[in-house]
């Protein structure tokens, strides 16, 4: 945990002086402000802090890059963005076959691995419609979710969250929405993902999706995104689930499938 900590706070010091994050009509200026390195100075995104120790109980581990299991998600990470960036790939949505495969934890660290990348910006979207934990997980603030923003209640702006950590920005859902599937292919939601892709250049926007066998939502979705990551629970997910969606995936593009839950111990190259 004091390891996490001093992680943020050597990012953090870097800020003073840094760019700034510009939302206005100023989109180009901003467009560039992010693939510039240095950090990024956030003005109109709420900024807030997390609690180290909330984090490791819910396994978001890439911010301690000490941390052996955090290798994995630096290895994916950067396989990932070489074959979206051999294809010019900016959204990426993440499933799995059946619910408790782990894939919300994957998205997180996946996103935050992306996001140490001086090259890039992640953004994580909770787009779990019907069981949202993206906020729970990362233990944000309970007020301003997707929810009020489809509801009329509040502006997109206000919805996104800096959770204190340099080129990582969340979009959070807090509560269950009814009719998700309509939702999701409404054209309200459609405008929101095509803004998301094109406000800035070196973006990756994650999606955390339902799972494939559990509601037709992400099959809805999907074809909204570039491509997809599959996440299965090692000795629990059938190999019969698997093949079932891998079948109903043949028209996206799959760019794998995640082995999470793995008993395997991780050791460093070094150690």
């Amino acid at each position: 945990m004091e390891r996490i900590k001093e992680a943020i706070a050597k990012a953090k010091e870097k800020k003073s002086g840094g760019l700034s994050e510009h939302t206005s009509t100023a989109k180009k200026a901003a467009r560039n402000a992010e693939i510039v390195e240095g950090p990024i100075v956030y003005n109109q995104t709420r900024v807030v802090d997390l609690d180290m120790a909330h984090l490791e109980e819910n396994r978001i581990i890439t911010l301690d890059s000490e941390d052996p299991n955090s290798i994995s998600f630096d290895i994916l990470r950067t396989q990932v963005l070489a074959k979206m960036e051999a294809n010019n790939w900016r959204t990426l949505a993440i499933t799995s076959p059946t619910p408790a495969c782990g894939k919300t934890v994957v998205a997180i660290n996946l996103a935050l691995s992306i996001a140490k990348q001086t090259d890039y910006t992640a953004l994580l979207v909770d787009f779990d419609l019907r069981r949202p934990q993206v906020a729970a997980y990362l233990g944000l603030p309970k007020d301003n979710s997707f929810a009020d923003f489809l509801d009329g209640k509040i502006e997109f702006n206000d919805v996104l969250i800096n959770p204190g950590i340099p080129r990582f920005v969340v979009l959070p859902n807090r509560r269950p929405i009814k009719n998700s599937t309509e939702i999701l292919t409404s054209r309200k939601v459609k405008a929101v993902v095509e803004d998301l892709r094109n406000r800035y250049e070196k973006r990756i926007c994650i999606f955390d999706l339902p799972p494939l066998k559990a509601t037709d939502d992400a099959i809805a979705f999907l074809p909204q995104v570039d491509c997809v990551l599959m996440v299965v629970a090692s000795g629990e997910t059938k190999p019969s689930d698997v093949k079932d969606c891998r079948r109903q995936l043949q028209s996206n593009n799959l760019l794998g499938v995640v082995l999470n839950k793995s008993q395997d111990v991780a050791k460093t190259y070094y150690y």
